[in-house]
């Protein structure tokens, strides 16, 4: 199994943290709550101990669903992460907001806190809060989503703001924009990576890359699935963690399996051909 060296990334217990997570999104909308929560179970069953959820998804519904399903695993080796909404992320709505998650979530701390996007509470209001959380023991650390290199540059630049830990974006095989400057200036940062949305289930060239003739290819030759190809291409990077959500559990056993994938220098030059690298600066994505 592979794990995070990010010192930042490890369990309460001090287990360490897959690197490769399990994402709820759309999870407790449609589908069905039985399957959705064995399926987060199955995941923990097979090391996936990140979990990324938000206040939005479902509109708390998805981390009611999370808290049930983690129930029934000792809750200090698995690393729950959650996300703020922008106007919830002042002063005056913050720590009701983290209270009201930790309530869902059945839980009394978070290992990572997210702003889920930058609205208008200033980045040092933001940042303030968050070290608050830190120190009151309902958050183990904290950090952002959807926020662009200039963001981040902003909000090193506030008290505290160098204390953020990672910044999760839209990425994969087709949407490779960040790797222009961000995912550079997280690296240097010292700052982890998060992909949501690695599968393609998003962004510009979801279809694209879903039909790809190369992918399909260079899964027939590893005898894996497309998944899998997709999924070791960002673990490719060991700066990157993706979060993929699974709805069944035989697809997070599909996901679990990219770990023991590693792309060849043949797959590489086949995919950077049909999903060339960026060459200059492109615009964030956000899904």
């Amino acid at each position: 199994m592979q794990m995070i060296s990010n010192p930042a990334f490890v369990c309460a217990s001090g287990a360490p943290v897959c690197r490769l997570g399990q994402g709820t999104w759309h999870l407790a909308e449609r589908g069905d709550r039985k399957t959705e929560i064995a399926t987060l179970r199955h995941g923990l069953e097979l090391g996936l101990n990140l979990i990324d959820t938000a206040e939005m998804y479902a509109s708390g519904r998805s981390e009611m669903l999370l808290g049930e399903a983690i129930r029934a695993f000792p809750r200090e080796n698995i690393f729950l992460v959650s996300k703020v909404y922008p106007h919830n992320a002042g002063r005056n709505a913050i720590f009701s907001a983290c209270d009201a998650t930790l309530s869902r979530l059945g839980t009394s701390y978070l290992d990572l806190y997210l702003l889920h996007w930058r609205g208008r509470v200033p980045l040092a209001e933001t940042a303030a809060c968050m070290e608050e959380l830190v120190k009151s023991g309902k958050i183990r650390h904290w950090g952002v989503s959807n926020l662009d290199t200039q963001d981040m540059q902003e909000l090193i630049s506030v008290p505290s703001g160098a204390n953020c830990i990672t910044d999760q974006v839209l990425y994969h095989v087709g949407c490779r924009g960040p790797e222009f400057d961000l995912f550079p200036w997280l690296k240097n940062h010292k700052m982890t990576a998060m992909a949501y949305c690695p599968l393609a289930q998003f962004g510009a060239l979801d279809r694209d890359v879903v039909r790809s003739h190369t992918l399909s290819a260079v899964a027939d030759r590893h005898g894996v699935s497309l998944a899998q190809v997709m999924l070791a291409f960002i673990l490719r990077d060991e700066n990157l963690i993706p979060i993929p959500k699974a709805s069944t559990p035989a697809h997070v056993e599909d996901n679990a399996q990219a770990l023991k994938l590693i792309l060849d220098d043949q797959d590489l030059a086949q995919i950077e051909r049909e999903f060339p690298a960026p060459r200059r600066k492109v615009a964030l994505e956000i899904n």
